[in-house]
């Protein structure tokens, strides 16, 4: 029971990039690239490098034979893992750190696809979006013509372009609240529900390179597109009040630190411990409650202060240029 219910958890990760994909185009600057660029490498590259060095630390006090080699570790740093085939590249020091490889990218690219889609109209929207989910739907399909499976699955599982279907769907998802917004949100509400558990359960059952993200990617963005248009219309979410909002700035943080938690839990007590119920229970809570609390630490000593100093670093470098 508790293997059905926790084994899809991955699939989280595919909500993350369509999630990046809206949340940038929504708020999407009016800037140049320059300072677009700036201000992802601030919200990111601190905390990143902060867990980087505390997973080092816990390898070199309880592991050393785990610290990666000298170049695993500088493709970890600059965050190209993920170009990598290789496991000991794409698994290295943090290792969810790979999805921010995979960010960095999307990042990268964003100004030249938000260029691109917003000079279409809903309709050419739409057929992005749709292409987006035929793109993961058909991509394995088609890979599997021209590669073995250990190829496709790398490639729709780690690479930045394997996933940027993702990316892009939420991309179209914030153009598509922007320009339409439907009146009745509990059909919505229904239809996601009902996509989002039966993709997240099925993703267990499908060959892999469906499983990472095809069955979840309809029910993810009906989720999002109806949530926003809820937020938009004031209407009740779960999400709108202030603990949630405040879980939220920490979401980066925890995302980072939580498999650290793990580590050390795994470093100190053993590796899938075979506790009776309670204890496990415990052990499970202890562990949330480890992380939210690193998070919070994280986010107020290392995330928060390092974004303004660089982007008031930025702002006075601007100031004290040649006019």
């Amino acid at each position: 029971m508790i293997t059905a219910v926790f084994r899809p958890g991955s699939v989280g990760v595919s909500f993350f990039f369509i999630l990046s994909g809206f949340v940038l185009m929504w708020a999407c600057p009016s800037t140049g690239f320059r300072k677009f660029w700036w201000r992802r490498f601030a919200r990111v590259y601190p905390l990143h490098i902060a867990t980087a060095i505390l997973v080092a630390i816990l390898l070199l006090t309880y592991k050393p034979w785990e610290l990666p080699s000298p170049w695993v570790a500088v493709a970890n740093v600059f965050l190209v893992q993920a170009w990598s085939p290789e496991l000991d590249y794409l698994q290295s020091l943090n290792t969810v750190s790979w999805t921010l490889s995979v960010e960095a990218f999307f990042y990268l690219t964003f100004p030249l696809l938000a260029l691109g889609v917003t000079r279409l109209n809903r309709r050419g929207v739409v057929a992005t979006g749709a292409g987006a989910l035929a793109a993961t739907t058909l991509g394995p399909a088609a890979g599997l013509l021209f590669a073995g499976r250990e190829q496709v699955d790398w490639f729709f599982h780690w690479t930045p372009v394997g996933r940027l279907p993702e990316f892009v769907l939420g991309i179209t998802l914030a153009l598509l609240v922007r320009s339409w917004r439907p009146q009745r949100l509990l059909p919505l509400w229904c239809a996601a529900g009902a996509l989002t558990v039966g993709g997240y359960f099925l993703s267990i059952h499908v060959p892999e390179p469906w499983g990472y993200a095809a069955c979840t990617m309809p029910g993810f963005a009906l989720l999002l597109f109806t949530a926003a248009v809820a937020d938009l219309s004031k209407r009740w979410t779960p999400w709108r009040n202030r603990t949630m909002v405040r879980l939220g700035e920490w979401s980066f943080a925890f995302y980072l630190v939580h498999l650290l938690v793990v580590r050390l839990f795994e470093a100190t007590i053993g590796y899938h411990p075979k506790f009776p119920p309670g204890k496990g229970a415990a052990l499970t809570v202890a562990t949330f409650l480890l992380s939210l609390g690193a998070a919070w630490l994280l986010h107020a000593a290392v995330e928060r202060p390092a974004r303004g100093v660089l982007l008031n670093r930025r702002r006075r470098m601007r100031k004290l240029r040649p006019s």
